[in-house]
């Protein structure tokens, strides 16, 4: 079954929409190569796709223990290269709410951390840099 389906909107945009969710997403060339900026590019999709994979593994292992993630936040640095125009690292920063966690949940919670679908799809030469702020 098909996941998305994607249309070229011209002035290099597209408009994405998940097929079964009827969900859209618009992307947007960066300033830096031709695009006006006006919406997430491809690049910065990738970069939300690792951060918010990583923290939605975390949250289910987080419901399985009975550990209360809600409130969490979360900030995205990709850090590109050139030659070849690449993300050549994403910085994926958590800021957990005062909650009072033990170390034992700290450890449950940043124990799969880079272990959920995206982070092991991407190539080996995309760093990975994954902090946390209890």
């Amino acid at each position: 079954m098909v996941t998305i389906k994607t249309t070229y909107l011209g002035d290099l945009s597209t408009e994405n929409i998940h097929v079964q969710s009827g969900a859209k997403i618009i992307t947007d060339a960066p300033c830096d190569n031709r695009g006006k900026g006006q919406s997430f590019s491809p690049t910065d999709l990738l970069a939300t796709s690792l951060g918010n994979c990583i923290m939605t593994i975390m949250g289910i292992h987080a419901m399985d223990h009975g550990i209360d993630m809600v409130g969490t936040q979360l900030e995205i640095t990709k850090i590109m290269a050139s030659d070849p125009r690449r993300v050549a690292e994403v910085v994926v920063e958590f800021f957990f709410p005062k909650k009072n966690y033990t170390d034992k949940e700290k450890q449950l919670i940043e124990s799969v951390a880079g272990k959920s679908p995206v982070p092991l799809s991407l190539h080996s030469d995309l760093i990975q840099t994954i902090k946390f702020n209890w």
